[in-house]
Order: structure tokens, then sequence, then C-alpha cells
């Protein structure tokens, strides 16, 4: 058998996140991406060590293209800006979702976006305790959009469905259905993370850092 060519991180990242993509998560394995690449399953340990190592390259494949120099201007737009590069990166691979959360701490550029977005949060005044929630209800919103449009999208059936529920049983729910139906993801996206943003902004935890709240900015509703 010939000697396989030589491949690239990147080319064994985007034949693991194409049988991601096709097959799910439960699809990878070392034998599935070897044969995307043309190859027997014991070449391509030439390439990687296993699984985890295949799961880290295609998180920092799909995360790469998300540009964190957000250094200036106040941390409410350096926050946002930091949240919508990740989701409009996220959003063209929901499935791998998982893998971003069980990942995170292994893979070169989901910890760069999250030093990215807690230096913005320090120098919004948050420390301690308050930043770690303030971070977390950050990445929650982002993984969670990113999951609630995949599966649930305001342009999809089930929308149709709830704004065609009888008025006078569901008035608010049809109401709300039927209006929903014309918001464009991007904007579902934005409005909601400035809501967030306001109530991080707004938010005072007792007992836990209580000068962070000082020189904090109102946050500005979305467009």
């Amino acid at each position: 058998m010939p000697r396989p060519k030589s491949l690239t991180p990147v080319a064994v990242a985007a034949a693991a996140l194409a049988v991601v993509e096709r097959g799910g998560l439960e699809a990878l394995s070392m034998r599935a991406v070897a044969a995307e690449l043309g190859m027997g399953a014991m070449s391509l340990y030439r390439y990687v060590e296993g699984r985890e190592q295949l799961e880290d390259l295609v998180v920092d494949l799909v995360l790469e293209a998300v540009d964190t120099d957000v250094s200036a201007g106040p941390w409410e737009a350096r926050v946002a800006e930091l949240a919508q590069r990740a989701w409009a990166a996220i959003t063209a691979h929901p499935a791998v979702v998982p893998l971003l959360l069980t990942r995170r701490h292994t893979t070169e550029a989901s910890v760069r976006w999250g030093e990215a977005v807690l230096a913005a949060l320090a120098d919004g005044g948050f420390a301690g305790t308050e930043r770690a929630i303030a971070f977390r209800t950050v990445l929650s919103y982002v993984v969670g959009a990113v999951q609630v449009e995949h599966f649930g999208p305001l342009s999809g059936a089930g929308t149709e469905a709830l704004a065609a529920l009888p008025r006078d049983r569901f008035p608010v729910l049809a109401d709300t259905a039927a209006h929903a139906r014309a918001i464009p993801p991007d904007q579902e996206f934005r409005r909601g993370l400035a809501v967030v943003l306001r109530g991080l902004a707004d938010v005072e935890f007792p007992g836990d850092d209580k000068n962070v709240s000082q020189g904090r900015r109102e946050i500005p509703a979305g467009p």
C-alpha cells in the first residue's frame, strides 16, 4: 500500500467536521475520519492520537474564524461583538455545539475567545464571582441561541402551528407567534443579546464584589 500523502491538521479537522455534520457526534471515530480521507484507520494515527484530538481539531476549525481582536471600545460593545462573531461561526455548524462545551478548556480558539470576553468584562468592572457568572451567562446565551435557531427556528413549522392556535384559548401565544414569524435570526440574536447585557449591567450580587457596578454604561436597545 503506498504511503499516504502528508495531511495538515486543517485537512483532518475538515474531514472530521464533515463526518459530524453528516452523521452527528456519535458518528465521529478514527475509522470514519480515515474513510473520509481515503486512508486506513491506522494511517490516521500518524496525524492524531485519537477521538479526543479529533474533537479538539473540529472545535478549533469552527472557532478559528472568530476574530477576537476587540480591544477598543466600551465593554458592552466588545462583549456584544465577540458574542455575535461566535454565534455566526457556530450557527454554520450547529452539530458541534456539544463539543464547544465539553472541549472548551482544551482548544486554543475556544480559550482565546473566552479570554477576550473575560477581558472585556474585567474592563467593565466585573470581578471574581460576578465575572465568572457574567461570562457563563453570555456563553449560555450564545450556545442556547444556536440551538433554538437550529431546532426551533421562528421561520419554521412550529411557529406556524403556534400562530394558528385558537385565539379564544391561547390569545397571547398565538399573537406572539404570528409576530415572531417575521423576525430574522440575526435580529432575534442581537436584540436578545442586548437584553442579556442590559441585565448584566444592572444586576447586583449581594455580598459579592460590591464595587463592580461602578462606572458601567447603560446598554442601548438592540435594533
